[in-house]
């Protein structure tokens, strides 16, 4: 680590760790279970929360979201138990594996037939928050190759149950809002317009960060690049949870996040070319794979068959890559370039390996945060441009490489002093 990026690592780590666990009370390593939470001291009853899945299998996102509400997790090396009950869940699919009936029977949680059944129907909307987690499932793929998770219809479900008995409650939808742009703008103005808390999005932004840089929101970036690697026939999938890496950092950024002016993907040789004439950064890429513990050996050029870049144009000229490499790493590294600095900083955004999946600890607690309070600990905006952006890549490779503009990328907001991820251990303590 050079010079300047740990100083960087030390102030944004001891700053923004001091600062959280002084505000809520907390002792480093303490589970803040013991000590209770807001919403517990107002209620004599612990809220209740509906999970509404696509399906509850082993290692599906309703598995490890919804059963850390059912089952705790680790938070600072000690178990945590989230204050919060969740008493009915809704499965929109039931394959081979199905978890759902058995889960529900051992803890006391009402499988129900029909998402308004979950948020109460008889007795009107009777739950304190609401998981939407449409991820996995048997779902139909476009012409796009994007899977059509109806994440947006069991949305207005929902919705349709808030206006009939006139109260909402915050609702969490797990990744990406749609996989149409328009219907995401739709999500987010709804919330608006009817003024319930609304959070989506990835682990990723959450997740452990090796090391652990949190750049000051007014950093003045010039460029960053993430580097990952998956299964390129489902390009969407991961694509998502890179771009999440990349806004959850670029967002940051001197002025504020004022929206991308045009995006590309490119495959192939283009990928290169598109390196070697300074579209983006080389140096950048070394940085971020030095990050990755998976990091294979030899050339990059040589190990990859098939590269695939997005690369992206912010309004205020920040530039922005996401590179799928899938045999030369597996890990999300990030790299950035920042005004003043001769040194690039970064980061590998530090996935814990399934069965356990322990990067939906940090998720399942920030959930946990916007349950009790109703504010998102991070703008839904962000999700909106990065489902956008997902959106809008998943046009260019259908038109063969073709550069987007589209004023849906004008998304504008402003970042949280702390983007909420994990620091300290992912393993329990003792």
């Amino acid at each position: 680590m050079n010079r300047i990026e740990t100083e960087l690592t030390r102030r944004s780590f001891l700053g923004a760790t001091a600062a959280g666990f002084a505000s809520s009370g907390l002792l480093w390593g303490q589970d803040p279970s013991e000590l209770g939470s807001p919403a517990e001291a107002g209620l004599k009853r612990k809220p209740r929360v509906a999970a509404i899945n696509s399906v509850y299998r082993l290692r599906s996102h309703a598995y490890h979201i919804a059963g850390r509400f059912i089952h705790g997790y680790t938070r600072n090396g000690f178990h945590h138990q989230p204050p919060f009950e969740l008493v009915r869940m809704w499965n929109h699919q039931q394959p081979t594996a199905d978890l759902g009936p058995s889960v529900c029977e051992q803890h006391g949680i009402e499988l129900c037939k029909s998402i308004p059944q979950a948020l109460g129907e008889k007795q009107g909307l009777d739950v304190d928050a609401i998981l939407l987690i449409i991820e996995h499932g048997d779902y139909p793929q476009n012409e796009r190759n994007q899977i059509l998770y109806p994440r947006y219809d069991f949305f207005q479900q929902i919705v349709e149950v808030f206006q009939k008995t006139d109260r909402s409650v915050p609702v969490f939808v797990d990744k990406h809002l749609s996989y149409d742009h328009r219907l995401a703008a739709r999500m987010v103005q709804t919330a608006r317009d009817m003024k319930f808390g609304l959070m989506a999005g990835s682990s990723l932004p959450v997740t452990w960060r090796r090391p652990e840089i949190e750049p000051t929101v007014g950093t003045p970036f010039k460029e960053a690049l993430v580097c990952f690697g998956y299964d390129r026939k489902t390009v969407e999938i991961y694509l998502f949870h890179a771009l999440e890496v990349l806004q959850c950092m670029l967002e940051r950024r001197k002025g504020g996040e004022t929206g991308v002016k045009s995006i590309q993907f490119l495959e192939g040789d283009a990928v290169w070319a598109a390196g070697d004439e300074g579209r983006w950064s080389w140096r950048l890429l070394d940085a971020a794979l030095a990050r990755c513990p998976s990091r294979n050996t030899g050339p990059v050029r040589e190990n990859v068959l098939n590269p695939q870049a997005m690369l992206i144009e912010y309004e205020d000229g920040t530039q922005g890559t996401i590179l799928n490499l899938y045999e030369q790493t597996s890990d999300f590294g990030f790299a950035a370039t920042i005004e003043g600095w001769s040194d690039p900083i970064s980061s590998c955004f530090f996935l814990p390996s399934p069965p356990g999946a322990r990067f939906f600890d940090p998720l399942t607690y920030n959930i946990e945060k916007f349950f009790a309070s109703g504010t998102p600990p991070y703008p839904v905006e962000r999700t909106l441009l990065t489902s956008t952006m997902t959106d809008l890549a998943m046009q260019s490779i259908h038109d063969g490489g073709r550069l987007i503009l589209d004023p849906a990328l004008s998304v504008k907001y402003a970042a949280p002093q702390d983007s909420g991820f994990f620091r300290g251990p992912y393993v329990d303590a003792g």
